[in-house]
């Protein structure tokens, strides 16, 4: 899988860094921004009573 991403990427090698980079902190930031506070939703850990 990362072979097909990195022969897709354009340009040489220290272009293809630069994007496969971006496209890292891009993933990161999506899991952290929208999936993580979605799947902490459905938790049940929200659901304390004492």
């Amino acid at each position: 899988m990362y072979g097909f991403i990195w022969r897709h990427i354009p340009g040489p090698r220290p272009v293809k860094i630069l994007v496969a980079l971006l496209l890292l902190v891009a993933v990161f930031l999506l899991l952290m921004e929208v999936v993580y506070p979605w799947v902490s939703t459905l938790m049940p850990y929200n659901d304390v009573s004492v």
